[in-house]
């Protein structure tokens, strides 16, 4: 017999064993506060009683079309009551969620149906024009339900056999739904943004979204009955799996389709919001809204932000307007983020050039990741805590993804050596915290020495007058490689590309700097991240 005395009748058994998955925390809510506001959307208000029901009403009308374990249900949807409710009533089916991108074309949604055998489409009407060109060149035909959101004032037709809520009627309420039978079972998939070809298909498991999902309580400091503005899409990792964790603490869902200044402040004082979720675009756009669109806020709002660490007089703005910022990192391959730039309060108290240098940080790993290192991708040793010494980021644990879906040598690639390889270049400081430098893509080689294009973007960002600024090589028969910089001013300021270069000088080391910088919109893709594959052709001509 082998094993030790505490494995002698100690066995796995329903009692004592039950796979990890989110969809419980609907359950539990509906239990406990059935009468309590999860959603509200314009006039619309639902209770949890109320959305466990609909939910389930959900899960049963597919259940009725045949859709079950393995299938893929595809949802076109903004930040609307029916995205939340396809979170949960999708899976209950055993079913994955594949929430598509609301900013693609129509030839990448064709492809995201057909590569993810799309069998049910649900569609916003705001978007059945696009939805309707991808559906014409996909080869997959999906059972179509159209949504229509009381809240879309805008035209479109309907192009499926079905209105949502139509469709939700053919369901139970009482519909007896199951935890999946494997929490290694596929949960939801989600596609990258594809700017150097197709995308790929990460697919995410019921273990890891309960995971990061009760890490997102914790590291956002949810509390109980938060109030939570929807701004990040839901679309995007699954919404950072907030539509998981909101409700696990029975907070409220306050859904918006558009991200615009006075619906966020009208927003935020009429509901009295908690807690948001977005990219520096959001913080732009409230911090530079008219005066007569905002509002006094109710109360001190966390704001979680990822991307690029704010610069310092943003973070000041955001702070005196009344939002704490929280830095979080991560990818679509770890559900959104897990990484935080954990403050120190002692780190207040600072000068203000050295507290910059913390929030510049990446930071350390959520509660809910096994693992965070900084490592040489060729040997897999961890580099230096030094600050200075360049490696790969990488992680370890359950809220990495299960794969990607199709593609097994990108998937053994991604794991290699037994960790998830980012594709992020960073530094490891003395106290564990990691710095992003670059993506390895993206490191400029002039002369030999490597320049990280974030450090030269930072120095930019810098100067008062930059409201964007992106960096890339250009070839060079000299140095091999020289920095360009892109760069949008703010509105009605002005500066030179001398004044540029000038401060430049005065914030890095002369080979790190720009040797030209051209004053253009910087393109983006359609989550708004920089497309620098763009830039680079851009370079080479400028």
């Amino acid at each position: 017999m082998s094993g030790t005395i505490y494995d002698f009748h100690l066995d796995r058994t329903p009692a004592n064993y039950q796979p990890l998955t989110p969809l419980g925390f609907l359950e539990r809510s509906a239990r406990v506060f059935p009468d309590r506001v999860a959603i509200v959307h314009g006039v619309l208000r639902r209770t949890y009683g109320e959305f466990y029901d609909r939910a389930r009403r959900l899960a049963s009308a597919l259940d009725k079309l045949g859709i079950g374990v393995g299938d893929t249900v595809a949802v076109m949807l903004p930040n609307v009551p029916a995205m939340l409710e396809a979170h949960y009533g999708v899976p209950m089916t055993g079913a994955v969620l594949n929430s598509l991108n609301t900013r693609l074309d129509a030839a990448i949604l064709a492809f995201t149906i057909d590569h993810g055998e799309a069998k049910v489409l649900i569609t916003d009407r705001e978007f059945s024009p696009v939805m309707k060109a991808a559906l014409a060149m996909a080869v997959r035909k999906p059972i179509v339900i159209d949504y229509d959101d009381p809240e879309f004032t805008g035209a479109g037709e309907r192009i499926g056999t079905m209105e949502y809520e139509d469709f939700l009627a053919t369901g139970d309420a009482e519909f007896a739904w199951k935890p999946p039978a494997d929490e290694w079972d596929a949960i939801a998939l989600n596609y990258t943004s594809g700017t150097t070809g197709d995308p790929k298909g990460v697919v995410y498991h019921h273990r890891g979204a309960h995971l990061l999902a009760v890490g997102n309580v914790v590291t956002c400091a949810l509390g109980k009955h938060p109030v939570y503005l929807w701004t990040l899409p839901m679309f995007h990792c699954n919404g950072w799996c907030f539509p998981w964790s909101i409700t696990l603490v029975a907070g409220t869902h306050v859904c918006l389709r558009q991200v615009r200044a006075k619906a966020m402040f009208d927003a935020i004082a009429d509901h009295k919001v908690t807690h948001m979720c977005g990219a520096p675009i959001v913080m732009s756009t409230l911090l530079n809204a008219p005066e007569a669109d905002k509002r006094a806020l109710p109360g001190r709002v966390e704001f979680i932000t990822a991307a690029a660490p704010p610069p310092e007089a943003v973070l000041a703005a955001m702070q005196d307007a009344g939002f704490n910022v929280v830095h979080v990192y991560g990818l679509t391959e770890v559900y959104g983020p897990a990484v935080v730039n954990d403050w120190h309060t002692e780190w207040d108290d600072l000068p203000a050039k050295e507290r910059a240098v913390k929030k510049a940080r990446q930071g350390v790993r959520y509660g809910a990741l096994e693992a965070l290192d900084v490592l040489d991708p060729e040997t897999m040793v961890p580099v230096p805590a030094d600050g200075e010494t360049l490696g790969e980021v990488m992680f370890r644990g359950n809220v990495v993804m299960k794969g990607y879906l199709k593609n097994p040598s990108a998937t053994d690639k991604a794991f290699e050596g037994g960790w998830f390889h980012s594709g992020d270049l960073g530094v490891k400081h003395p106290d564990g915290y990691i710095q992003l430098k670059d993506r390895s893509k993206d490191i400029i080689i002039s002369g030999g020495e490597n320049i990280s294009s974030i450090e030269v973007e930072d120095a930019l960002y810098k100067h008062p007058a930059v409201a964007a600024a992106a960096v890339v090589a250009k070839p060079d028969e000299k140095w091999g490689e020289t920095p360009v910089a892109f760069v949008e001013l703010r509105e009605g300021v002005s500066a030179t590309a001398e004044e540029l270069m000038a401060h430049c000088r005065q914030q890095l080391a002369s080979y790190k700097c720009p040797r030209l910088i051209v004053f253009a919109e910087i393109p983006k893709t359609s989550t708004g991240k920089i497309q620098k594959f763009r830039l680079r052709e851009m370079a080479k001509e400028a």
